[in-house]
């Protein structure tokens, strides 16, 4: 048999140099369209009307009741499926088949296995996974219900009055969560609920993409919160939403985190 013929080095050379102007084209193309397509963040007027239409937003999807939301259960986007404990400040994260993590919010320490919770886990494995836990807890529970959070510490609000009419709540976060300094700006229905969002974050090039908040649920507590999301090119979905007012009536049977309770981490 004959042997591969291999290019000589001039060849090679040429052809990796092509693949990587072709790549840096594509790049540069992809900012250039981000640039061109994103809309400038507005700004808008804080004070007294700010947080009166914060405070309108709050009673459109009953905050009160979300205050009496003991436990929550969901899946985002088909993928991560939470268990959440709010009154414990405590969470069950599950993902590909087979990793489960318990998380202790408050301290972010906990306990993580693999082969769907058969085989716990430590050391780097172990950190790699809580990690992983908490930033999918942070941003998923945020798209679940981030409206019961307008008025949490480094949290700025200004209404915006809108071109073609009415006004919106811009909403900049200047502290906490994983990435601060996002900005958001609510846009609401007739009813003064919320129908869709802008966002101008961090993690997604283009800004003011939107976003629908639409399907809204209402919880057996009250509670209203939106399950499904529409975006240029990608739908977003919440799916097997249920909430109790204590995690005994959510999840009967047993306590969920009894091992990470008896671990005190």
């Amino acid at each position: 048999s004959r042997s591969p013929v291999t290019p000589p080095p001039s060849v090679m050379r040429r052809i990796a140099i092509g693949l990587a102007t072709f790549l840096l084209l594509l790049l540069v193309s992809m900012f250039g369209a981000c640039a061109l397509l994103s809309k400038p963040r507005p700004d808008g007027e804080v004070g007294p009307r700010a947080d009166a239409l914060a405070h309108s937003i709050e009673t459109a999807i009953n905050k009160e009741a979300w205050a009496r939301t003991g436990a929550v259960r969901f899946t985002f986007g088909g993928r991560n499926r939470h268990l959440w404990d709010r009154q414990r400040m405590l969470a069950r994260v599950a993902w590909g088949g087979d990793k489960v993590v318990l998380l202790n919010l408050t301290t972010r320490n906990g306990l993580a296995y693999v082969k769907g919770g058969a085989q716990q886990v430590t050391g780097d494995a172990e950190k790699k996974l809580l990690s992983k836990a908490y930033a999918s807890w942070i941003n998923d529970t945020f798209w679940l219900n981030p409206l019961v959070k307008l008025f949490d510490d480094g949290v700025q609000r200004k209404i915006v009055t809108l071109p073609e009419g009415g006004n919106a709540l811009l909403i900049t976060y200047n502290a906490g969560g994983l990435t601060p300094g996002d900005a958001y700006l609510w846009l609401l229905d007739q009813n003064g609920r919320p129908r869709a969002w802008r966002m101008w974050v961090s993690i997604i090039p283009l800004k003011g993409i939107e976003s629908t908040w639409e399907n809204w649920a209402t919880l057996p507590t009250g509670a209203l919160v939106a399950t499904e999301h529409h975006m240029p090119l990608y739908n977003l979905r919440l799916s097997d939403v249920a909430a109790a007012a204590q995690l005994a009536d959510l999840e009967p049977g047993g306590d969920p985190f009894a091992a990470l309770v008896q671990s005190g981490r």
